[in-house]
């Protein structure tokens, strides 16, 4: 018999994002548009270099509004360092680039390429937002794991 414990089907979620998702999931769906509010004030700016050079990140759009991403990685540590520009004037959108922001910087590349793309279905913001609206969540969790698998072939 082997040490090692039986394999799930399903990936483990990071613990930053599993905690993530038990916040979301602890309030009542009338709170998850004020929570999601409070992350998308928690978004940092981007380093000045995007900010003066925007062609360098990649539109995600499938957000509502102008989103932009870009992931540096370093190699040594096989991590991913993730940058997002969202508008102030977008807090939804802000909101869920903060939380992938959150949930996802710094992680190895095989943590984020495990992270599950039901991601928004287990906030339970499927109550609060409009399906278009989760639509640009999964875009923009789904371009920064194309990015990770692309780096890493």
């Amino acid at each position: 018999m082997s040490s090692h414990s039986t394999a799930t089907a399903e990936p483990a979620v990071p613990d930053q994002l599993a905690e993530i998702i038990e916040e979301f999931q602890e309030v009542p769906d009338a709170q998850k548009l004020e929570l999601l509010l409070d992350f998308s004030r928690e978004l940092p700016d981007p380093p000045e270099h995007y900010q003066v050079h925007r062609e360098d990140m990649e539109q995600v759009v499938e957000c509502q509004s102008p989103l932009f991403l870009a992931v540096e990685f370093d190699d040594s540590a096989g991590t991913a360092q993730l940058i997002i520009a969202a508008p102030p004037e977008a807090p939804t959108t802000r909101g869920f680039a903060s939380i992938i922001y959150q949930g996802l910087n710094g992680l190895g590349y095989e943590q984020i390429l495990g992270v599950p793309d039901d991601l928004p279905q287990r906030l339970g913001l499927a109550s609060a937002i409009t399906p278009l609206r989760l639509r640009g969540m999964s875009g923009i969790l789904g371009r920064v794991k194309r990015r990770v698998r692309e780096h890493t072939r």
